[in-house]
């Protein structure tokens, strides 16, 4: 769901994990404790097949699309990028041996030799420069296309050497390298498969452990190893990993106890405690970068006005919510950007984080600011989905609160293969004030979500614009020391904070059940950029 983008737990967990190693989360008033274990035991062998479940079908598997859990989750053991982001949420070489910015208007990618594509045919700078220019062409309408915001021109300058030139400095531009906006696919099979790629008849040609076997419409997407990978420390060890597609949450959960399904990442929050007691599996909690919060999607509708906004805010009793929606699995959230999402600086973040206000419920003050704004009777319209069981808890909790304090808040029904839609498509948020998210950054840096807010970008989906949280949020990008660059990310946090542009509600760990039989996955949000499959194998 970029629902879409479900983050970790008390604030020191998130920043420890966030590097690695596990620690247990102190209970604390309306949370559960529990373990957020950042590592698996390795593989101790190999396995013939392994069954995972996704909550929703892809839409595609074109990169340029790729914007949700469901095909980032598949994508990520078939394609890969300039730039690799791990499980510790480091950023290395990938695609790319090397990456340099001998001044501040360019990047130059040194490719890495002795690649070759699922069909056999070697990796070149040519390959390179047509992937990256589809998310520039707007032909194309790539979901990405924010990451290239700064981007003048993307040239072969070498054999197998590709230069960005850039408008303005931009050093979130190498980590988004590390996303499905650095990921490299075949210039000729783009070209002969043109509108068709990445669907479920022409598929996809890439370079990772796994290469597209199959992908039967509606039942599953069916992978095999890749024999010809280059890099020895992630050869899969699984020969087929076989994706099924199970929408419904109870199904799922039934699907993880019995053993039908091997594993999932982002388990249904209403079976936490029957998978959390299973003999098949164990339930297991990782580092995060996400928080779920609501998008007020019209800032020039009701909304628009920062004293409804607040008063809304002032209505939600969080931590009632994340008990009714996640088991108390979670922790209420100060800022629209989890403390997971800031792997640049953890330490820093705890202290920036501890400055923001609280978030506290105050029904008498939330009226007051309805009626200072002439909103009472004003309506609202939230959109729900059967989706998950999350997302309708919340939107029965935002109704409540808003009639509450005066406000007529609505639900508008949305069909769960169609929520994603409303992160991608502007019509399909017409008619929609307010829509349940679960964003996740995927990059270890918070300019990446505090950048979406700039004017214009992409998934500024309220329209939100200020002139000086412009100018900060180039300031940033434009700082190649990662302590500064944060410091200046903390003042647009707070500037997001002060104008309430996203609603804040509560923090979760990344979230996965694993059968007994195997280990080695990662358990953290990184598996939507890194080939978690790879790595997952026999536990005997």
């Amino acid at each position: 769901m970029r629902t879409a983008r479900l983050a970790a737990a008390a604030l020191a967990v998130l920043a420890a994990t966030a590097c690695g190693g596990g620690a247990a989360a102190p209970k604390a008033a309306g949370s559960a404790t529990f373990t957020v274990t950042a590592d698996l035991p390795p593989a101790k062998g190999p396995v013939d097949a392994v069954t995972w479940a996704l909550y929703a079908e892809p839409q595609s598997l074109d990169y340029a699309y790729a914007f949700d859990y469901p095909p980032n989750t598949v994508l990520a053991n078939v394609c890969e990028q300039l730039m690799r982001i791990t499980p510790g949420f480091r950023v290395e070489p990938g695609l790319a041996a090397k990456a340099e910015s001998p001044d501040p208007g360019r990047w130059v990618y040194t490719i890495r030799q002795g690649v070759r594509f699922h069909d056999g045919s070697p990796l070149t700078a040519d390959d390179v420069v047509a992937s990256m220019r589809r998310h520039m062409d707007p032909a194309v309408g790539s979901y990405w296309v924010s990451s290239y915001q700064n981007v003048k021109s993307v040239e072969k300058t070498g054999p197998m050497e590709v230069t960005v030139h850039l408008k303005k400095p931009d050093h979130l531009f190498n980590e988004q390298m590390g996303t499905s906006a650095g990921t490299i696919e075949s210039a000729a099979f783009l070209a002969a498969q043109g509108a068709g790629y990445g669907t479920p008849d022409k598929g996809v040609n890439c370079t990772g452990p796994y290469s597209l076997d199959k992908w039967e419409k509606g039942q599953a997407i069916t992978l095999k190893r890749f024999d010809g990978y280059w890099d020895p420390a992630l050869k899969a060890r699984a020969a087929t990993l076989r994706n099924v597609f199970i929408p419904d949450p109870a199904a799922r959960v039934n699907a993880l106890l019995s053993g039908e399904v091997d594993g999932s990442y982002l388990v249904p929050t209403t079976g936490f405690t029957r998978l959390g007691s299973a003999s098949s599996g164990k339930l297991y909690f990782g580092p995060n970068t996400a928080a779920v919060s609501l998008i007020p999607l019209d800032l020039k509708g009701t909304l628009g006005d920062l004293r409804l906004r607040k008063a809304l805010s002032m209505a939600l009793d969080r931590k009632a919510i994340l008990q009714a929606s996640v088991a108390g699995v979670a922790t209420p959230a100060k800022a629209p950007a989890a403390i997971g999402a800031w792997g640049i600086a953890p330490e820093a973040a705890k202290q920036y984080y501890a400055k923001l206000p609280e978030l506290s419920t105050d029904l008498e003050g939330a009226r007051k600011l309805v009626k200072e704004a002439g909103g009472t009777g004003k309506k609202i319209v939230i959109a729900t989905s059967t989706m998950a069981p999350d997302i309708g808890v919340i939107a029965n909790a935002v109704q409540a609160a808003g009639q509450a304090i005066g406000l007529r808040v609505e639900q508008k029904a949305v069909a769960p293969d169609a929520y994603s839609a409303l992160f991608s498509d502007p019509k399909a948020r017409q008619g929609i004030d307010l829509v349940m998210t679960i964003w996740y950054d995927s990059t270890p840096d918070p300019l990446e979500f505090y950048g979406i807010l700039q004017t214009g970008n992409f998934s500024n989906y309220g329209g939100y614009s200020d002139p000086e949280y412009d100018r900060l949020v180039d300031q940033a990008g434009a700082e190649a020391d990662p302590a500064a660059r944060a410091a200046v990310v903390a003042e647009l946090q707070e500037i997001a904070v002060r104008d309430m542009v996203w609603i804040p509600l509560y923090e979760v760990p990344h979230s996965m059940f694993l059968n007994k039989r195997l280990t080695g996955a990662p358990t953290g949000i990184t598996q939507l950029v890194y080939p978690w499959a790879a790595v997952l194998g026999s536990a005997n």
